[in-house]
């Protein structure tokens, strides 16, 4: 596409987005608005000298979705269906899923109508383990790693490359795997 072209692409993605009832963007933030795709989120919060280059999917009204200052998010999506927070100082590298629902009810006879349903532009969440995430401060997460619903990643903690996170990660720790586990401490700073 020439550069006119995702230049006018991009600035109609933003008035989409901006023009949204409850929307707030730093002014010194740096966004990737064609990123934010279908409905944006009901509460869209950015701070100041953040760096957005990802994706965000808000699967049903009421979502909100809050990223502090001075983060960078790349490459990545966010899939909120409730609530979704990353502190400030934070950087989520390339291709991380963070998700806080399990977009579908576990028993066969409670999802069975899900993909009728969306064809028809609706769904049904009654059934759905939905549970808000938190990234807290200076947290770093690595390529290509997923936060599941309802884990807090605790301030100064690292995710290694490719875990997946199911449960809350202790403040000033490294974990990794499949699920993640703890695999070292990390000092306080001063």
């Amino acid at each position: 596409m020439p550069k006119f072209l995702n230049r006018i692409a991009e600035l109609i993605a933003k008035r989409r987005v901006l023009n949204h009832s409850d929307c707030y963007i730093a002014h010194t933030a740096k966004v990737k608005f064609r990123g934010i795709t279908g409905r944006p989120p009901s509460v869209l919060r950015i701070g100041d000298r953040t760096i957005f280059e990802g994706s965000i999917m808000s699967d049903r009204t009421g979502s909100t979705v809050i990223i502090g200052n001075n983060t960078f998010v790349g490459g990545s999506m966010f899939v909120c269906a409730s609530r979704i927070e990353v502190g400030n100082d934070v950087l989520i590298s390339w291709g991380c899923t963070i998700v806080d629902h399990n977009s579908h009810a576990v028993d066969w006879a409670l999802r069975r109508n899900d993909v009728n349903d969306w064809y028809d532009g609706k769904k049904d969440w009654a059934h759905v383990k939905i549970l808000p995430v938190k990234i807290c401060d200076r947290v770093w997460i690595g390529f290509n790693s997923i936060i599941l619903s309802g884990v807090t990643v605790g301030e100064n903690s690292v995710v290694g490359c490719g875990s997946i996170v199911t449960k809350d990660v202790a403040p000033y720790s490294v974990v990794a795997g499949n699920p993640a586990r703890i695999i070292r401490k990390l000092e306080h700073a001063s």
